[in-house]
């Protein structure tokens, strides 16, 4: 069986930032973004072999497919008519904030995909998850970039042939999602639905009631990130609690994506779904120390993941 990682990245976006300098200057800095980027970037630092499934077009798409294969990440390009997604942020006056995207948003554009265009990037991605032990489903900027239901598609037919699948979903996109099974699903405290189908719950065992209704719906393991809380785990097993080590923040953006890739590359090196969550709240911790989205070293996140306790919920 292939150790590769396959991610689904519907909407890919080149960022310009524009960072203050202590001297008064200013950096320009050009970086490939996107939920479905983040998320495989960190996958590629833990080892994994990485193909990103994306849509890229115009000057904008160019740009990205550079960025990415100087990242080692394997971009498998679907060709757009439209140009790819582009925001500048500037971030001068923005020194010590938490949240990058807080940034003055100088300009954003965004892009959406033709019914070719979708049919191309479906048959890219279920190609290259057929040969790759595990396929990552990553949502779009906005539901107008394409059908939800391609996720069910995806998701069935992967799994079918053998693939796990790890989902990063919420929404129409996660509905779909469920119908067609997920291995393990990855999802904020603040967007599990409740049974009235709205999101919102802070306390402990709702969210695992929650969880629970998810696992009865198609997921076989969930994965609640709580922001600064510990997050839970809901396995076939039973419900366990993450005592993760604390660090300052420096950026909070980014932790719950490298999370998702950090659980899909274990999970395709053989390591068993407890294992591999630990070394994903690992990678989410070495995160927040971080400017950069994704990112961290993998000698980093194993000595954090060694530290990172495991505790069965009764």
């Amino acid at each position: 069986m292939s150790r590769s990682v396959t991610v689904f990245a519907p909407s890919p976006t080149l960022r310009v930032t524009v960072e203050p300098t202590t001297g008064g200057e200013v950096e320009i800095h050009l970086h490939p973004g996107g939920q479905g980027v983040w998320v495989a970037r960190m996958a590629a630092h833990l080892g994994a072999r990485v193909r990103l499934c994306l849509p890229l077009g115009g000057e904008a798409g160019t740009a990205l497919a550079a960025l990415l294969t100087d990242e080692g990440l394997q971009p498998r390009a679907v060709s757009t008519a439209g140009t790819s997604a582009t925001v500048v942020l500037d971030h001068r006056g923005y020194e010590g904030e938490q949240d990058a995207e807080k940034g003055g948003r100088v300009a954003a554009s965004s892009s959406r995909l033709t019914r070719h265009e979708i049919d191309d990037l479906y048959t890219a991605a279920i190609t290259s998850a057929l040969d790759s032990a595990v396929l990552v489903l990553t949502g779009p900027e906005h539901e107008a970039v394409l059908p939800a239901d391609v996720f069910g598609r995806l998701a069935a037919d992967a799994r079918g042939q053998g693939t796990k699948v790890v989902a990063d979903l919420s929404g129409a996109a996660l509905e779909h999602a469920l119908r067609g099974g997920v291995d393990l699903l990855k999802i904020a405290h603040d967007e599990l639905p409740g049974e009235d189908g709205e999101a919102g719950a802070d306390d402990e065992a709702e969210l695992l009631r929650r969880a629970g209704r998810l696992r009865e719906r198609g997921a076989g393991t969930v994965l609640v990130t709580r922001a600064a809380q510990p997050p839970l785990v809901l396995t076939e097993s039973g419900a366990h609690r993450l005592e993760v080590p604390s660090f300052t923040a420096v950026q909070f953006r980014g932790a719950g994506d490298s999370m998702s890739g950090a659980v899909a590359a274990r999970l395709a090196q053989g390591a068993d779904v407890l294992s591999a969550i630990r070394t994903a709240a690992a990678a989410g911790a070495v995160n927040v120390t971080r400017r950069g989205y994704g990112t961290g070293h993998a000698d980093a996140v194993e000595a954090v993941a060694r530290r990172v306790e495991v505790h069965r919920v009764d």
